[in-house]
């Protein structure tokens, strides 16, 4: 009896023309009025042959689905074509074709109309706005009659991921403290030491070691030649993300987050172009920690956890440093990025300088996106430890944001704009 209710919800169109067929029936015996018994045998005949029709509409389809990428960086469209086709000998009308999509803004539903053995295509273009993962498809078509008394729906191709990546601005002049190690900074020297680094190349002298031996340059000049190296500025630079709720301020795509998460792209994106050794740690659903390493590959890695991150934490900064101080030595360098309006994570960064770790700090201004608390504190306490920090309020230009302490003669503390 459920069953046989649910299907009359399902098909309330179909329920009422068989009602009124039975209905017109009836009347028709009663008073012999020979229309009432055609509009009957009309109705009885015709809905099977829609039924029929419908079905043989879907059967017949076959729809391609053509996606171009599924990575992207933030601002970039997502490209793609979809192809339906018709393999039935009757023609397919009121084709209802959907993408279906967690893409903001993405929208690809079309309604088509194909003769027999049709053919219809389309190409779709939608820019990304938002960072983070989402889905695209598996496509959707409807086949329904006319008179909307049936609705099919077929299902094609698989569930596809695309990862959009947050937007990095390039950062030209960027600076923070370097740590104590020899070649560390912007300059590199000569080194007899064998590293990553190739400066140039001399002629073999007695002593060298064959693993210096150049082969190419060897084979030909006719002569050996080795290679020279320089100092590589190998000390580890950490990003920590500071990704706890309370502190995070704006709407939609306006926020503190957002900003936060471009921040650490474009630090990152920085020093894995000077070849450096950089980590990422956040705390937002969970702990996530990208160890140092250098090359295009870790910095989407790197990329990839910054597209996840979400302000949903609820571990305070000075926490996290202080958990994670085990990973921080002389020879590394922290940067710290936070809306935080709070001092403690300042002092817990001096401690920090004081065992030689070379700290900074990129403060994003909470309260110029519509937060409640200033961090002119914040600001105090850098300034009394010696920490070297950038600001950057809303709507910053971050590559001019981040580049206005990038002159030490400035002083240690990038100048605070008001």
């Amino acid at each position: 009896m459920t069953r046989f209710i649910g299907a009359i919800r399902r098909h309330q169109n179909v329920s009422l023309a068989a009602f009124l067929a039975v209905l017109c029936a009836v009347v028709g015996f009663a008073t012999g009025f020979w229309l009432l018994f055609r509009l009957s045998y009309l109705a009885l005949f015709a809905i099977p042959l829609l039924y029929l029709w419908t079905r043989a509409m879907a059967r017949g389809l076959q729809v391609e689905v053509e996606r171009t990428t599924q990575r992207v960086t933030q601002g970039q469209a997502i490209e793609g074509r979809i192809i339906v086709r018709s393999r039935s000998l009757v023609p397919a009308m009121w084709l209802e074709v959907e993408d279906p999509s967690s893409v903001p803004g993405h929208a690809a539903k079309r309604v088509l109309t194909l003769g027999p053995r049709g053919l219809a295509s389309w190409a779709y273009r939608t820019r990304t706005r938002v960072r983070g993962l989402y889905t695209l498809g598996p496509v959707r078509v409807t086949a329904s009659d006319p008179f909307g008394f049936f609705h099919i729906t077929r299902s094609f191709g698989e569930q596809s991921t695309l990862l959009v990546y947050p937007n990095a601005p390039e950062l030209p002049n960027f600076y923070i403290p370097p740590a104590n190690l020899p070649g560390e900074g912007r300059l590199r020297r000569r080194t007899h030491n064998v590293t990553p680094n190739v400066s140039g190349l001399r002629q073999y002298e007695p002593g060298d070691s064959f693993n210096r031996v150049h082969w190419p340059a060897t084979a030909n000049r006719g002569e050996p030649m080795v290679k020279l190296f320089e100092l590589d500025p190998a000390s580890d630079i950490w990003i920590v993300l500071d990704l706890e709720r309370q502190h995070h301020a704006g709407e939609d795509e306006e926020n503190t987050e957002e900003t936060a998460v471009s921040v650490c792209a474009s630090v990152a994106r920085y020093f894995i172009g000077a070849n450096r050794s950089v980590g990422l740690i956040a705390f937002g659903d969970d702990l996530r920690i990208n160890e140092p390493d250098r090359g295009q590959n870790h910095y989407t890695r790197i990329l990839e956890s910054l597209a996840l991150a979400r302000a949903t934490g609820d571990v305070p900064l000075t926490n996290l440093l202080v958990e994670e101080s085990r990973r921080f030595g002389r020879h590394t360098t922290v940067v710290v990025v936070t809306p935080s309006p709070r001092q403690e994570w300042a002092l817990t960064l001096m401690s920090l300088g004081s065992r030689g770790v070379k700290v900074a700090a990129v403060i994003i201004e909470a309260d110029t996106f519509g937060g409640t608390t200033s961090s002119l504190d914040v600001y105090g306490t850098l300034a009394a430890g010696g920490i070297y920090a950038y600001t950057v309020k809303h709507n910053d230009d971050l590559e001019r944001a981040l580049s206005e302490g990038s002159d030490p003669s400035l002083g240690r503390i990038a100048p605070v704009r008001r």
